[in-house]
């Protein structure tokens, strides 16, 4: 009986479907466990091989969980709102819902292919309305809520209403926008309504401001930091522009503390962690105040260094910085105006990235020393970005390498003076940024103090003269929440007067309307500005047509109808909270029911790229805590455990290009050389007569290709996998002549070695554009999909990144039809009730003992390795005993679901293997009775002889000194000594 696995598959896949084999319960007595992976986008290309290794390394958890009595939860589902779809609308007016659909079901069938265990009963979408009824839901209740210092926590917008009633603000302590107008209960009861509601706004967690942002012109939007590369757009590559626009913001910022502290509690690794402990960037400090001179003005700064103020020699702020237009003087104004223009062609992790330009302007301005009183410039640097701290710092190029590169830079210029030096230290040659092992000089009250007692003595003095105070500082920003984009959750917000209005939840969800274009508006507006219905009617609770709206009326001639927002929300925020509707995902009425919450809690297992460590895993502990505050959820962290899966690299095929022209004005000529030919000759440094001779009789030229540096002037060009041979690296060069990617060099010539043309392979990002891409429909179709589960195991260590090789995969494929006849022989089934052997029994429990160690350890690719051992053993002891082969399909299961599902059938149980228990080590059959000596003489080993291991020494010496190969090496002489180690060595000598 043979080993059919597009049969065995099949059958089992149809079988898990009907039956929901792994549909999880809400309500069981079974210990929970909830594994997840970082849910995919839709694209339209479809997943590569690339993409199932982290699936596969959560699905074989989760059935080894089920194997060991947990109630599993893996669900699986789609981050379904993303700019791919709306760009494709763009480009052929298809609707993103169509392309998006198509695309889903197209991935749903390749899930289904490779045997994964979803609880595909709990499928959400982020662009399905009934799951983004939920967002639109969370984001009002974000609106409606504060956030105390006191409490340490979100509350109520309703609590802080009622302090400012009773007391007014003076004593509240809360984070907040900057620069907040004190009032008296009195007073805000004196304020009108809208007064109150821009009052409120301050406080939000979420709220409208006019921010700077990166805007992508060619995408119409703006974009978060973790949306750009290297000062371009992610997605497109498209040049990006900092622009100040009125968003919607989320005060992130309030939570930098606890996301800071939560990472002490969770198990990730030390690198993620590092990656958001550097994103918030928590700094301890000083807040100082500097006066500008001649102008009602001050520039306030946050220094971590505040025992330098006396090294003050300039300030420097971000060219965006609000003052600088009111600052800078009429003489300075073209080129301050200039230097911001270049500034805002530039992304702010561009600027923070290059260290070495030094770029700057003078404003001609000066600030005042706040003790001193002294004049200082004010110029205005890249370098310093909007957004962090206050957007200005003092500038003290003593102590600083980045300061003391600029001043030197502008040294001698308008608005640079000398360094001034506050260390007995020399700074000759550079700054002396170290934090100890001087004392400052030259600093008036500070003079003799060392960083520490100078902090202490600086602040103090500070807040004497109302001039600063000690703070403490995060890098994090608050998180611009805002797109101009059609295809993203609309936000349930309308406006009156300018002012916005949460609609009543009980009338979400606010369903994305129709539009004729997904381009921006004429005018600029976002692409909902051209619904015609999309306008929301306050009287009957309903969406209406644009065309009952004025919005240029105040309220009272609006008859109830206002505009609603035009912009939607960005792509993070769907899957900023999608691992709770898992949880309870066919509630109508709420994201999650307080029951199954509190039943699953939280993810014990998230499985994901590390790119996300700043963007998605920030945003979904941030969400996470907000609605553990506001009594939503029950725990402070989203995702206990996490792993990040390395990458699946593609092995890249190359041919060589030379193009060369013959005379003048005619086409070009095209020849493709085999990259042997190429490698030898540039490692020879010499030329290789005939291949040389052949080149130079198409060209017609003695000296083109007669040295090294010709043969490196080959261009590479990435082929299509479907046109080699990827055993052999072989082209086929009809199938590459008539692929419609390289149509242009039907005519080519190609430079063979003994008669084929060898392409070059270097390992690279599996992706689309480099043509590497192997389908993973293609390997199940060939070698299955419990192969494919396997190989991508057998490859490496989960964390690390690996390439593919099809090659390799005859082996896995081998590895299975190997085991298979273990049990079955061309006639059939031949398993047997017979005892087994010690030898078996010790084959098995090896194999139990590893394999069980490696999933908790999350080690796949040693376990495949010893599954293999572990057959190869069984084959040789021609093991064919139900008491060593039940348990030996249980252990496959997780990783060979469908082999291992026919072969427990095959063996007589009904129902799945999913649920059985998984096998128990026991260290009794790993312990050796007996034990195989190396019997030695002066020192060689001649033989080996196997004993019980409970003879003493001196019966060991008795039964070796009788055998007869003992007696043939000694030829009747006595040894000198014998030397005999029980368990361990015998040694004669002499």
């Amino acid at each position: 009986m043979k080993y059919f696995h597009n049969e065995i598959e099949a059958k089992w896949q149809k079988y898990w479907a009907e039956k929901g084999t792994f549909k999880a319960s809400n309500s069981s007595d079974k210990p929970k466990y909830y594994v997840l992976d970082m849910f995919p986008y839709p694209s339209g290309a479809g997943l590569h091989v690339g993409h199932p290794l982290g699936y596969i390394a959560s699905d074989i958890v989760a059935r080894f969980k089920r194997h060991q009595g947990y109630n599993v939860l893996h669900p699986q589902g789609y981050d379904s709102f993303g700019l791919p779809a709306e760009q494709y609308a763009i480009q052929t007016g298809q609707h993103p819902e169509k392309t998006t659909r198509e695309n889903i079901a197209r991935y749903r069938e390749q899930l289904d292919k490779i045997g994964f265990s979803f609880d595909w009963s709990r499928e959400v979408r982020t662009s399905n309305p009934d799951y983004y009824k939920h967002t639109q839901w969370i984001f009002i209740q974000l609106f409606n809520s504060w956030y105390n210092n006191d409490s340490d926590k979100a509350e109520d917008i309703s609590t802080l209403v009622s302090i400012f009633e009773k007391e007014g603000n003076a004593n509240v302590n809360a984070v907040c926008d900057e620069h907040i107008i004190s009032f008296t209960a009195a007073e805000w009861n004196a304020f009108s309504s809208e007064e109150q509601q821009k009052i409120l706004l301050q406080y939000r967690l979420t709220y409208l401001a006019e921010t700077e942002v990166n805007w992508c012109p060619a995408l119409g939007t703006v974009l978060a930091n973790d949306e750009i590369v290297n000062g371009v757009s992610e997605r497109g590559g498209h040049p990006v522009i900092r622009k100040k626009m009125t968003q919607w913001s989320m005060r992130i910022s309030a939570y930098a503390e606890r996301l800071l502290q939560g990472l002490d509690t969770i198990d990730w690794s030390e690198s993620i962690k590092e990656s958001q402990r550097n994103w918030i960037g928590k700094s301890v400090g000083a807040s100082v105040i500097f006066n500008v001179k001649n102008h009602d003005a001050v520039i306030e700064v946050f220094t971590t260094r505040p025992d330098t103020i006396f090294g003050v020699t300039f300030m420097t702020l971000a060219p965006e910085h609000e003052l600088v237009a009111t600052i800078t003087t009429p003489e300075q104004k073209a080129a301050v105006d200039a230097y911001i223009e270049a500034t805002a062609k530039r992304s702010e992790r561009e600027r923070m990235a290059d260290v070495k330009t030094i770029s700057g302007v003078f404003t001609g301005a000066y600030a005042e020393h706040p003790f001193t009183k002294e004049p200082i410039p004010v110029w205005i640097g890249d370098y310093v970005l909007a957004g962090y701290g206050t957007g200005a710092v003092m500038a003290v190029p003593c102590g600083d390498e980045r300061d003391y590169a600029f001043a030197n830079f502008f040294k001698g210029t308008h608005g640079m003076p000398e360094i001034k030096n506050i260390f007995n230290q020399d700074i000759s040659e550079a700054a002396y940024g170290e934090k100890g092992g001087f004392e400052l000089v030259n600093s008036d009250f500070l003079n003799g103090l060392d960083y520490k007692a100078g902090t202490k003595k600086v602040i103090e003095e500070l807040e004497k003269i109302s001039a600063g105070k000690a703070k403490v500082n995060y890098r994090l920003r608050d998180a611009v929440f805002s797109r101009q984009r059609y295809w993203g959750e609309p936000f349930p917000v309308y406006y009156v007067n300018g002012l916005p209005q949460m609609i009543d939840p009980k009338h979400l969800p606010i369903v994305l309307p129709e539009v004729e274009k997904y381009l921006p508006t004429e005018d600029g507006q976002p692409p909902l500005g051209n619904a015609t219905d999309w306008a929301w009617d306050t009287v009957n609770n309903k969406v209406v047509s644009n065309t009952l709206c004025h919005a240029e009326l105040d309220s009272a001639s609006h008859n109830g109808v206002y505009p609603l927002e035009l912009n939607t929300m960005p792509g993070w925020a769907g899957s900023s909270w999608y691992w709770m509707r898992y949880m309870d995902a066919s509630n109508e009425n709420e994201f999650a029911s307080a029951d199954a919450l509190k039943y699953w809690e939280n993810v014990d297992l998230y499985i994901g790229g590390s790119e996300h460590a700043t963007g998605h895993l920030l945003y979904s502990r941030f969400w996470n805590k907000f609605l553990k505050d506001r009594g939503f959820a029950p725990t402070e962290e989203p995702f206990q455990k996490l792993i990040n899966q390395g990458m699946i690299l593609g092995m890249s095929a190359f041919v060589y290009r030379w193009e060369y022209g013959v005379n003048e004005g005619e086409k070009r000529k095209v020849i493709f050389i085999s990259k042997n030919i190429i490698d030898k000759s540039i490692k020879a440094g010499t030329e290789l007569i005939n291949e040389v001779d052949v080149l130079n009789n198409i060209i017609g030229s003695q000296t083109v290709f007669s040295n090294k540096t010709a043969w490196s002037h080959f261009t590479p060009i990435h082929v299509d996998l479907s046109c080699i041979n990827d055993i052999t690296n072989e082209l086929d060069i009809d199938k590459f002549k008539a692929h419609p990617l390289y149509s242009d060099y039907k005519d080519a010539e190609f430079i063979l070695e003994d008669g084929k043309y060898i392409v070059g392979r270097e390992v690279e990002k599996m992706s689309k554009s480099k043509y590497n891409v192997v389908n993973p429909d293609d390997i199940c179709n060939e070698y299955g999909a419990d192969t494919l589960r396997l190989y991508e195991m057998f490859l490496g260590p989960l964390e690390q990144a690996k390439p593919w090789n099809t090659a390799g995969i005859t082996g896995v494929y081998g590895f299975l039809k190997k085991l298979w006849r273990l049990y079955f022989d061309d006639n059939g089934l031949i398993v047997t009730d017979a005892e087994p052997t010690a030898d078996m029994y010790k084959s098995l429990h090896k194999t139990i003992k590893k394999v069980t160690e490696d999933i908790e350890n999350f080690s796949f690719n040693t376990s495949v390795s010893q599954f293999m051992i572990c057959v190869n053993e069984l084959s040789q002891q021609k093991c064919h005993h139900r008491a060593i082969l039940e348990p030996l399909a249980i252990l496959v299961s997780p990783y060979a679901p469908h082999i291992a599902e026919e072969l427990w059938s095959a063996l007589g149980h009904e129902g799945s293997i999913a649920t059985v228990a998984f096998p128990k080590f026991e260290e009794k059959y790993l312990v050796e009775s007996e034990k195989e000596y190396p019997v030695s003489f002066n020192g060689k080993m001649r033989f080996t002889i196997k004993l019980p291991l409970d003879l003493t020494a001196a019966q060991i010496e008795e039964i070796v000194m009788a055998d007869e190969r003992t007696q043939n090496q000694l030829q009747g002489r006595t040894p000198n000594k014998v030397i005999i180690v029980p368990g361990k060595i015998i040694n004669l000598v002499g």
